[in-house]
């Protein structure tokens, strides 16, 4: 399931972000620091050194928005988020085809997480790069994804996913795991539909008597699947 969230960040947001990343002093390392064995092989970035104190305090402010935006919510029905961490791709850099650990260690914590959900935040508009596409490999072939500054992206993480060479301008974008309280991409897509069914007949119309019956299906329905 590939779900798209407009505008997470307003426009302001992403301004202020920028600002920070794109200073002189923003420690830009080797992409392949966080990469596991397969993915270094074929992993051609920068990252912002994931201790930092930039990281921590942009990634705060992602975190935030994550926990107000309800399709968000919805879609990830999120237990844990791995705190975001940032990439830049530019004079051809790219990343080949790889899938994403199962398992990461939560920094600081000594504790560990299932990676169900990979999160892609676009920082930079279209318009200033070409390329970049994120290229994801799903039952109905290959989905391009290239999306305003401030959109995420929500995709398997089990997905077989690549980003294409970028031949102009600067790529940046955050991306983050969730741990989700359902593990199985097939019924997390069956909850979000369900979701959103709902949440539109209780826009059109508020007093049906089938919404007490929906909502009671979807609430048993993530009593049977998820794990808290």
């Amino acid at each position: 399931m590939l779900v798209q969230i407009p505008k997470l960040l307003s426009d302001e947001q992403v301004r202020t972000i920028r600002t920070a990343l794109d200073a002189p002093e923003a420690p830009w390392v080797d992409g392949r620091a966080t990469a596991g064995h397969q993915g270094a092989r074929v992993k051609d970035n920068r990252q912002i050194a994931e201790d930092s104190p930039l990281a921590a305090r942009i990634g705060d402010a992602i975190l935030a928005a994550l926990e107000r935006h309800p399709l968000f919510i919805s879609a990830a029905l999120p237990r844990r988020v791995y705190p975001p961490l940032f990439n830049r791709y530019e004079g051809g850099m790219q990343f080949g085809n790889h899938v994403d650990g199962a398992v990461r260690l939560l920094p600081g914590s000594g504790e560990k997480m299932r990676t169900d959900v990979s999160a892609t935040l676009f920082l930079a508009a279209p318009d200033e790069y070409d390329g970049g596409e994120l290229l994801i490999d799903d039952t109905y072939g290959t989905q391009s994804v290239k999306l305003p500054a401030g959109d995420l992206i929500l995709y398997p993480a089990s997905s077989l996913h690549r980003v294409a060479a970028v031949t102009r301008g600067a790529r940046v974008a955050s991306f983050f795991w969730v741990q989700s309280m359902v593990r199985d991409d097939t019924q997390r897509a069956l909850l979000f539909d369900l979701d959103r069914s709902i949440q539109r007949l209780s826009r059109d119309h508020a007093d049906h008597p089938s919404l007490v019956d929906l909502t009671g299906v979807y609430h048993n329905l993530l009593r049977q699947w998820a794990d808290p």
